[in-house]
């Protein structure tokens, strides 16, 4: 159980292109929430540059909750 968690951790903060990030996040997002698309998570990037110091790579540690957040309030 631990290794599996200490993975897991290990997986989320890892960069990851935005293809990657799009899968895993809608794979893994509850049903009842908003799923993202590339148009949608590029809009995100351009909002919130300071985010992306590793250029276009994403983290679903760092950016999941953020992308969340911000859908639940975002209209496109």
């Amino acid at each position: 159980m631990m290794k599996r968690r200490k993975q897991e951790e290990d997986l989320s903060i890892i960069r990851i292109s935005l293809g990657a990030f799009l899968d895993s996040y809608n794979k893994n997002i509850p049903a009842a929430f908003p799923r993202a698309s590339i148009s949608i998570l590029k809009k995100f990037q351009s909002v919130y540059p300071a985010l992306f110091k590793h250029g276009d790579m994403w983290s679903l540690a760092v950016h999941r909750k953020k992308v969340i957040d911000w859908l639940s309030s975002y209209r496109a």
